[in-house]
């Protein structure tokens, strides 16, 4: 399946390119990365922001969808602790993390937002070169699911 999925992410779940934060057209189901991304022995996961507006929600949303463990201290450090440290989340191939109505969130707290982009950058580099990489897609736009 990695053939019917953007070059970008497909080199990605092929091995030939190393991990990254990648976009994802707003006209494309984002169940195509994740299924690629399964195909490929990777586990994925879905980050729905849409709504959130603040650092709080964006807290809570992070802990409910990715299952983050219970120490998670719902801050900045505790977030980027959780994202290299992903012993709570074993996987045998990379992981995935889509990342979807999140356009709402950057627009109503920019410099918040500023932060999120660099946990991510940050975590997809420290796991990169590892069996187990760590690849971000930002999905554009309003679609996502199953448009």
């Amino acid at each position: 399946m990695t053939g019917s999925v953007p070059r970008p992410l497909a080199a990605v779940l092929d091995g030939s390119t190393p991990p990254g934060v990648l976009p994802w057209p707003a006209d494309r189901p984002v169940e195509e990365a994740l299924a690629a991304a399964r195909e490929a022995g990777w586990s994925g996961a879905v980050l729905d922001l849409a709504g959130v507006a603040d650092k709080a929600e964006f807290m809570a949303r992070c802990a409910g969808s990715l299952r983050l463990p219970d120490w998670f201290g719902r801050n900045w450090d505790a977030l980027a602790d959780c994202l290299t440290d992903l012993s709570w989340c074993p996987a045998t191939g990379g992981r995935l993390l889509v990342v979807t109505g999140w356009q709402g969130y950057a627009s109503a707290a920019p410099d918040d937002w500023s932060v999120v982009e660099g946990v991510l950058a940050d975590s997809v580099g420290y796991w990169r070169g590892t069996a187990t990489g760590l690849a971000v897609i930002m999905v554009r736009g309003r679609a996502g699911h199953g448009a």
